[in-house]
């Protein structure tokens, strides 16, 4: 089979009824994320007080929210409003590179949060001298820049594989279920792709355990009134990397070890969690826990009234 064929997303099948059910939840869900999203972008962007690092990069979080799930919702919403379920393989790499460079930039920005917020607690008299402007825009180009080159590499090997099959039991294009269709030795794909997860997942993950470790730290060691003043900044950025840290364990527990083990709806639930529950949640977190973006999302939901 040539690659100028298409994939069939085979979930989709026999859904009946349900489906415009379905589509219509998935349907306000979306619209729901990109107005939450939208407000958090828009309060960092007009309020001149959020232009500090912490705030920019809250931001990077909700235009990632809206990159990634622009590259699922729109074509997870067409296969439920339509009979037909099929994809060209080459949008559907395409989709496979948005949804896991979105991710990669996910767990990145992450890191940098960490490390901003350890800079801030473990030399807050030099937290201006280290955090610069430039030195901010240069961490958030080399955060934007490395996760599509390394992904969009493996999109372009994967792309050079002979397919033999053309089901995929997912709701979106999974490059590791891609490459299980080939009918050549991939191995080459599965050790670039390894290499990219360590880079992109389990490096950051390392990085932001030793920062927030190195906080608590200092914490103890510390008054309590700066003690309370770095756990109200680093609480929400704990529990945003907790509730993600977990989605995207599942994602790769799934794929890797447990494909086929557990029930399909299960693994369909768990397999989504990342691509839609952090760009509903991240929004909320923030929006609630800083004053400064709270007072302006107010201000801006007046004001669209």
């Amino acid at each position: 089979m040539g690659n100028g064929t298409y994939f069939f997303f085979m979930l989709f099948e026999n859904l009946g009824c349900i489906k415009y059910v379905f589509f219509s939840l998935g349907l306000i869900f979306y619209c729901v994320v990109i107005y939450f999203n939208a407000l958090i972008i828009l309060a960092v962007f007009l309020e001149k007080t959020l232009h500090q690092p912490m705030y920019i990069l809250i931001s990077c979080l909700s235009i990632n929210s809206v990159y990634g799930t622009a590259g699922f919702f729109p074509r997870l919403l067409t296969d439920l409003l339509y009979d037909t379920h099929r994809i060209s393989f080459e949008a559907c790499l395409i989709q496979s590179v948005v949804i896991y460079s979105y991710a990669s930039y996910e767990l990145i920005i992450l890191m940098l949060m960490s490390f901003d917020r350890l800079v801030a607690i473990s030399k807050p008299l030099h937290y201006n001298n280290i955090i610069t402007t430039r030195f901010l825009t240069i961490l958030i180009v080399i955060a934007w820049l490395y996760p599509i080159i390394c992904v969009g590499c493996a999109g372009l090997l994967t792309a050079r594989l002979k397919m033999c099959g053309n089901k995929l039991f997912k709701v979106y294009c999974h490059n590791y279920e891609i490459v299980k269709l080939s009918c050549v030795n991939n191995n080459i794909v599965n050790i670039y792709g390894l290499i990219v997860t360590i880079t992109t997942v389990f490096i950051p993950l390392i990085f932001i355990l030793y920062s927030y470790v190195k906080i608590l730290i200092i914490c103890q060691r510390s008054s309590q009134d700066f003690r309370s003043k770095a756990y109200q900044t680093c609480i929400p950025h704990i529990a945003i990397l907790l509730n993600f840290s977990v989605a995207i364990f599942c994602e790769l527990t799934l794929s890797r070890f447990l494909n086929g083990e557990i029930p399909i709806e299960l693994a369909v639930i768990l397999s989504l969690e990342f691509i839609v529950i952090p760009p509903f949640v991240n929004p909320i977190v923030y929006g609630l826990n800083f004053p400064g973006i709270r007072k302006k999302v107010t201000h801006l939901i007046k004001a669209s009234k």
